[in-house]
């Protein structure tokens, strides 16, 4: 158990169906290239990607975390996170693992925590934030369609994961719920001085800690800018991750980076476009 006592959040089985989907706002902000300037040993589990599964099967699932902390076992574990948020089930599944594990847990905010991300963060006994590193809260995100009364009722089923998430913003910090709250609100973005002011934080991590790797990181951050403008235009996730397999097996007529095998869809529009661009980007 986490050494802290922290609150339970429960998923409610009516968002079940809820596709999640990554805020634009976050994912301009994110810096997918920054990690931990060590190595990881077998201690540290890092979420440097979306939080819920991705088009290209990647991403930090509680399955993934489960099994990482089973492999730990009753020990002390670092999480490096740099994460621009996404699934807020998967986010509060992982949230109650760490804060179920029987030893120690040591947080560390690399570069972003948003929006699901930073319930995931919360979970530390211990939470330190990076120079430049930041911290996004806001009210959760559902789609609802039907009529004005399908509208309250969506509301309804919404309003006890705002609550969960202001009760643990607030027991982490000291604020009041009411407080933690209207900065949910608002959508707040916190430095990592300010996390510290407002107790979001427990310390700083030294510049020494943090490193940059450009590997692959322009590429891996359009295209989840790309993939999120898909979805805003009403693209199913499987079509979206179909569009996108294709864009790969389709350069320059090899097998793409993701594994696939080639598809007669490489020829589709859509994903031509997206070809063409992530060309444009890359080249």
């Amino acid at each position: 158990m986490s050494l802290l006592s922290l609150p339970e959040i429960r998923a409610d089985g009516r968002l079940a169906a809820a596709q999640f989907e990554l805020r634009p706002d976050a994912l301009e902000r994110w810096e997918p290239e920054i990690r931990a300037a060590t190595g990881d040993d077998a201690a540290t589990i890092s979420i440097y990607d979306a939080i819920g599964e991705n088009w290209e099967g990647s991403g930090a699932t509680a399955k993934r975390i489960s099994s990482a902390l089973r492999n730990i076992g009753a020990r002390d574990v670092t999480v490096n996170i740099n994460s621009p948020g996404g699934d807020f089930f998967e986010g509060v599944a992982i949230y109650n693992l760490l804060r179920e594990h029987k030893a120690k847990v040591v947080v560390n905010v690399m570069g972003l925590a948003a929006s699901a991300a930073s319930v995931i963060a919360m979970a530390g006994d211990e939470i330190r934030m990076g120079d430049g590193a930041f911290l996004m809260i806001h009210n959760a995100w559902g789609v609802a369609v039907g009529n004005r009364h399908d509208m309250i009722n969506a509301a309804a089923v919404l309003e006890p994961f705002d609550g969960a998430m202001a009760k643990l913003y607030a027991q982490r910090t000291g604020m009041t719920e009411s407080e933690a709250a209207a900065l949910m609100d608002k959508e707040t973005w916190i430095g990592a001085s300010q996390a510290l002011a407002d107790g979001f934080a427990t310390g700083r991590l030294e510049q020494a800690q943090q490193s940059r790797s450009t590997q692959m990181s322009a590429s891996r951050k359009a295209l989840a800018l790309i993939e999120a403008s898909m979805a805003r235009a009403g693209y199913t996730r499987a079509q979206r991750r179909e569009a996108i397999k294709a864009l790969y097996d389709g350069r320059d007529g090899k097998p793409g980076a993701a594994g696939y095998p080639a598809t007669p869809g490489a020829g589709d529009a859509v994903a031509a476009s997206l070809r063409n661009l992530l060309n444009t980007i890359e080249g």
